[in-house]
């Protein structure tokens, strides 16, 4: 079955029917071996420095290594599987995904696993942003909403289960079989779509911004070298060269009848602010739970599951809370929620900073993981309203897209940036220093959390009756091309 048309085509399928089933079950199981690939990793990486014997800044790279790719090809990646098809494109991401996958669970060096973690953001970027729209596609416009719905419920219960899964795995056996977990996965997945899943493509015949895609990868993988490897020729080259291909990005969008990244979307206060606003908290989000995480099992001596279960509460409270916070900025305009929030998650870090050895879990971390979560949770759906309501209709599917993009972006400099501003040795083992740095780094990462606030108070504006999508919490896990018509 195939059919064509615009992202807000007459899809025909109808929310609890069998082919509503089998679609979500395609795009839930698809976009579900990234978001677990996302919550688990992090919590495997003593268990990788131990096995591999990777520094910091080896670990540094096995994460950035995926976000350089992930966040740079995202766009792209909607726009292949608009122009050859959804389902297409969707499975050939599973399938990369999977091979990646399966390389890094063989991997027998850190240079061999950062490579494969490499292409798994390649297949990421495929993937991920054809879930929501072939579910945008192939539902019946009146039944999209809970379609959405029901895939971003599910979704988030994959991330709420990563770190229980990917945890017990490390200890039970080894890190290598959380990369191995997603083979089977995506094979089911893979079996569901070829079979149940419609294909669909946009009309449009725009052509392909691969010279852009190929600047901004080599300005983002550039940008994370020089800040990862600080210091020296190569650092400053490499720094030189991100800056330069960033800039011929900029000219290339300029210049572009087909931009995959528009600049003129850029002309909205609002939607700059918001991304603006992104980046800041992001960066934190990204930064201290990358620190945290190795704090509890190297300083802490806590095992993988125990390290991932600390910061279940986290999730639990964005999975609930995000909905009413989205009806809150419904009402009263994004502005106070996007300034209070990060303000709060601000707090949560510099209650995180505090965590050292002999520290206990119900005095010293759940408390700043509670008020972290609090924080993020008021924001993040009032958040999407304000990016979304910065911008006309027609460029509403790019704007989530830029957004995202910008999301995992601010993760990457997080990563990369946090421990040589803390002084802790990219290049050291891992239990040496991070102790040392670790209060400085969460502290870094507060105050940059905290300025997101701050910019939201002279950018967003405070206007209410903004839209909000289904379970905002997880959004920013994807392109969301489901919300409207791609700009460009």
């Amino acid at each position: 079955m195939s059919s064509s048309g615009g992202e807000h085509g007459g899809g025909s399928i109808r929310f609890g029917s069998a082919s509503a089933r089998w679609v979500l079950a395609a795009t839930v199981l698809g976009s579900g071996i990234a978001f677990l690939d996302g919550t688990v990793v992090n919590v495997a990486l003593p268990a990788i420095s131990g096995d591999l014997g990777t520094s910091v800044g080896g670990l540094q790279w096995i994460v950035n290594a995926y976000l350089v790719t992930l966040s740079a090809l995202l766009l792209l990646g909607g726009s292949l599987g608009d122009r050859f098809g959804r389902r297409r494109i969707f499975v050939i991401g599973l399938i990369g995904f999977s091979v990646a996958s399966a390389l890094c669970g063989l991997a027998p060096s850190s240079e061999v696993l950062i490579a494969a973690r490499a292409l798994q953001g390649v297949g990421g970027a495929l993937l991920v942003p054809g879930s929501l729209a072939i579910i945008a596609a192939t539902f019946d416009p009146g039944d999209r909403g809970k379609a959405i719905g029901a895939w971003s419920g599910l979704a988030g219960v994959a991330s709420s289960i990563g770190p229980f899964v990917g945890g017990w795995l490390i200890d039970a056996g080894s890190w290598r079989l959380v990369f191995f977990l997603n083979v089977p996965l995506a094979a089911v997945a893979i079996a569901i779509a070829a079979r149940h899943v419609p294909e669909t493509k946009s009309s449009s015949s725009a052509p392909l911004d691969v010279l852009g895609a190929l600047l901004v990868t080599i300005g983002f993988a550039a940008a994370s070298f020089a800040l990862i490897e600080h210091g020296g020729t190569p650092s400053a080259a490499a720094g030189l060269v991100g800056v330069l291909a960033l800039a011929g990005f900029a000219a290339v969008q300029r210049r572009s009848a087909h931009p995959m990244v528009p600049l003129r979307i850029f002309e909205s206060h609002q939607f700059t602010g918001a991304n603006l606003v992104t980046f800041a908290v992001y960066a934190g989000l990204g930064g201290g739970l990358f620190l945290m995480v190795l704090q509890l099992q190297t300083t802490l001596g806590y095992s993988a599951l125990e390290a991932g279960a600390a910061l279940v509460p986290f999730t639990i409270l964005m999975l609930l809370l995000s909905p009413a916070a989205g009806e809150l900025g419904q009402r009263i305009g994004p502005r106070l929620p996007m300034t209070v929030g990060p303000v709060v998650a601000a707090v949560g870090l510099f209650l995180l900073a505090g965590v050292t050895e002999g520290s206990t879990y119900v005095s010293s971390v759940l408390p700043g993981i509670v008020v972290f979560g609090l924080g993020m949770a008021l924001l993040v759906a009032p958040l999407t309203a304000a990016v979304l309501g910065g911008v006309a209709d027609d460029l509403a599917g790019i704007a989530s897209g830029i957004n995202n993009a910008v999301a995992r972006l601010a993760g990457l400099v997080a990563v990369a940036a946090l421990p040589p501003l803390a002084g802790i040795a990219g290049h050291g083992a891992l239990d040496v220093g991070l102790d040392a740095g670790f209060a400085a780094a969460i502290r870094i990462a507060a105050a940059v959390t905290a300025a997101g606030g701050l910019i939201a108070v002279v950018m967003v504006r405070r206007g209410a009756a903004l839209s909000v999508v289904a379970h905002p919490s997880v959004e920013h896990a994807c392109h969301d091309p489901a919300l409207a018509g791609r700009g460009g």
